[in-house]
């Protein structure tokens, strides 16, 4: 594959999704709004929607220890393009997805890139699927990700959304549908810095007795740049749901966190937290002590605020 992408290329495919240059198993690579790169496995498909929009990934049932990549990179300045696409996972499989966008633009006209995924998850499944933004370049970045998950009896699905950093704007939209003894894991961590504008609904619907969903949202605002984190449970049946935000807010930045909870049964469980704070003055003193200067300390706890 390596033959197929420029250094840059590989550079950014690496960092929103570790794909290696050789990489074995299934993937899909695409470029500049193109299909680039694809490879597929006796029990992952991968095929083109008729209509154009995107692609289809078929996992078959009872599949186990399989992953399949399906990162974007922009490299182009000026384009802007959405993408649908569906992954149909059969009962019992046990796969984990790495998704992801990079952009690269220095060019005149922003680059933008709206990629909406819709899962539906088979009984008794286990899902990982990792998707992480990054931006780089003087040309500006927006990307507007929207996951939609439907899971089915006894299924775990773990959601890990990360935004590394060079997002000039952010509309994150994620709902999904719980059925019976399911469980949804959500870990968000988001970064903005200068200017940039995030912001993050999450609405999950426990429909199926016993289900269960944890959402951890982490992140830090710099500089000028602004936040709001809008998560909603809503429980319609004896469930259990945990939603918590902790938010590092620095120099001259806004961060608006506003869990929302909803218990339609009186079976229902849900908690919420919420916090927004600087960088403790101790830590920072602490650090400065053991011989790191102010800068290295604040980069070290921001990192272990994140992890």
């Amino acid at each position: 594959m390596d033959k197929m992408f420029t250094s840059g290329d590989l550079r950014l495919l690496d960092i929103i999704s570790s794909l290696p240059e050789n990489p074995t198993g299934a993937f899909n690579v695409r470029k500049n709004g193109k299909g680039e790169a694809r490879a597929v496995t006796e029990n992952i498909d991968i095929i083109n929607k008729p209509d154009g929009s995107g692609i289809e990934i078929l996992i078959k049932a009872g599949t186990k220890n399989e992953k399949v990549y399906i990162p974007v990179i922009l490299t182009e300045s000026g384009l802007d393009e959405t993408v649908a696409n569906d992954f149909i996972i059969g009962d019992g499989a046990d796969v984990e997805i790495i998704a992801g966008c990079g952009i690269c633009n220095n060019g005149s006209c922003g680059s933008s890139h709206s990629g909406v995924h819709t899962f539906k998850v088979g009984k008794n499944c286990r899902v990982k699927y990792t998707e992480k933004h990054y931006g780089e370049g003087s040309g500006g970045s927006v990307m507007n990700p929207s996951t939609v998950i439907m899971m089915e009896d006894g299924s775990v699905f773990d959601l890990e959304s990360i935004q590394i950093e060079g997002i000039t704007s952010t509309v994150r939209n994620t709902v999904a549908y719980l059925g019976t003894a399911s469980r949804l894991n959500i870990s968000e961590r988001l970064v903005t810095h200068d200017e940039q504008v995030a912001k993050s609904d999450v609405e999950v619907f426990l429909n199926g007795k016993d289900s269960s969903l944890q959402v951890v949202s982490r992140s830090v605002a710099r500089d000028k740049s602004s936040q709001v984190f809008h998560p909603k449970a809503v429980g319609n049946t004896a469930c259990s749901a945990h939603i918590q935000c902790d938010a590092i807010i620095m120099d001259d930045a806004s961060v608006g966190s506003i869990p929302e909870i909803q218990a339609n049964s009186a079976e229902a469980s849900i908690i919420h937290e919420a916090a927004i704070g600087r960088i403790n003055n101790e830590q920072l003193l602490k650090l400065q002590t053991l011989g790191l200067t102010a800068e290295e300390a604040e980069s070290v706890i921001i990192e272990g605020f994140l992890s």
